[in-house]
């Protein structure tokens, strides 16, 4: 079992949901396996519900699943822990309080662990109170370098940054993509990233010498229709990304 994304070039691997499983098969087809395919813990009523549906996802895409909340849901955190530590996946999709209870049931440093932080309008500081309890206030807003450090101290990964509102806060997040890069921790902008501003987020990231880039590319490559992610529109963001490196 593969445990470790496969980033293109070793630098971008992009984060898109699956409706289904034969969606999630053609995603990682089309992506070229440059691709993590998020299933959303929300969507189970319970736990053995979930662990059993997403170990079908993987064996389909090689291991390539990302367990997600569900837009961020804090109340999703213990149970995104506990599928993790069952399945393996080669992604983990947490709130920041929830980093070092993944990690602890994971059980090895393989599988990517982000954190959630959230922009404040100050470029520079974040809010990391994104917890169950933290989410309800005050919130807790500190520099960025702090945050990495207390995410890698967790054994985190990478900043999940939610939500970004595509480029609203672009200040905030270029602050974000500088910091990363310095504290060489990884990335994952999230939130409001469509085909027409995916080039600019991902470029800003790799420009600022971030070593790895996860963007999240969800609702607007949705059939509303079906529910499945649309698949040239996968095969585009992995043209951009061919692009950009």
């Amino acid at each position: 079992m593969t445990l470790t994304p496969n980033f293109y070039q070793g630098r971008l691997c992009l984060n898109v949901l699956a409706g289904s499983k034969q969606n999630a098969r053609d995603i990682w087809q089309a992506a070229e396996g440059h691709v993590l395919v998020g299933v959303l813990s929300k969507n189970y009523a319970t736990t053995e519900a979930a662990i059993d549906d997403m170990r079908e996802y993987a064996a389909l895409i090689d291991n390539a699943i990302s367990v997600g909340l569900g837009a961020g849901d804090p109340n999703q955190s213990a149970m995104v822990s506990a599928i993790a530590a069952a399945i393996q996946p080669q992604h983990v999709n947490q709130v920041f309080t929830g980093v070092a209870t993944s990690r602890a049931l994971l059980g090895q440093n393989e599988t990517v662990v982000n954190g959630l932080i959230s922009p404040t309008g100050t470029p520079g500081l974040v809010k990391i109170s994104t917890g169950p309890r933290s989410a309800q206030g005050p919130d807790a807003i500190i520099p960025i370098a702090s945050a990495i450090a207390l995410l890698q101290d967790m054994g985190g990964s990478s900043v999940k940054y939610f939500p970004m509102g595509g480029l609203k806060a672009v200040d905030e997040y270029r602050a974000v993509a500088e910091a990363c890069a310095r504290h060489d921790f990884w990335l994952e902008p999230t939130g409001g990233i469509d085909l027409s501003n995916f080039e600019e987020i991902v470029r800003i990231a790799l420009e600022a010498g971030v070593s790895k880039v996860i963007p999240h590319v969800y609702s607007s490559i949705i059939d509303s229709a079906t529910g499945d992610t649309r698949i040239d529109d996968v095969r585009q963001l992995l043209a951009t990304c061919k692009k950009l490196l």
